[in-house]
């Protein structure tokens, strides 16, 4: 459902709960008015979104997928403060499967930009993961002080220690013409 529609349906609702509350009928005017209100709740935080969360948080990839996929254009159904989220859940969970297909989830999340610093962070850390998957040291470093940065609460501060000690391992691995890796010593 169009979010412009929620927002009609919200205030139709709202109003006819009013307009109960001032003829006199208060046991049908306030149950009204706070359907009225949750709807109104659903333009700002998508169902679908909170459920797909939900299922992220518990580690159930499959669940998250389909309630995302029950949005078919983000763009028309969300709240323009949730498309960068959007993007973070269909990165994260596109990273499960294909790693290096998720990077433009990613991007597209930082393009549009997230309120959360934590989750700027999360982001930019998973694209510094994806930049090691491609021996792109630079691009790792750069992704990994902006998500140390962003991380103001320190929620990934294990998470980015670790990153830093597999970037200085790739220090330490040489590719050798037949494709294999050997110690340097």
């Amino acid at each position: 459902m169009s979010n412009l529609v929620r927002l009609i349906i919200a205030c139709v609702t709202m109003g006819g709960g009013v307009a109960l509350c001032v003829f006199g009928f208060w046991g049908w005017g306030i149950p009204v008015i706070l359907i009225g209100g949750l709807i109104l709740l659903t333009f700002f935080f998508n169902e679908n979104m909170l459920i797909a969360q939900y299922f992220l948080r518990k580690e159930k990839m499959e669940e998250s997928e389909q309630w995302l996929l029950k949005i078919t254009d983000y763009e028309k159904q969300l709240y323009k403060a949730q498309h960068g989220y959007y993007n973070l859940l269909v990165g994260l969970i596109e990273s499960r499967k294909a790693p290096l297909k998720s990077e433009k989830y990613f991007k597209k999340a930082l393009s549009l930009g997230m309120s959360m610093s934590h989750n700027t962070a999360l982001a930019k850390l998973s694209l510094a993961g994806i930049s090691m998957a491609k021996r792109d040291k630079r691009n790792a470093e750069i992704y990994l002080k902006e998500a140390a940065k962003d991380d103001k609460n320190k929620l990934l501060a294990d998470q980015i220690k670790m990153m830093k000690g597999q970037m200085a391992q790739m220090d330490k691995q040489q590719v050798v013409r037949g494709g294999f890796r050997q110690q340097k010593f």
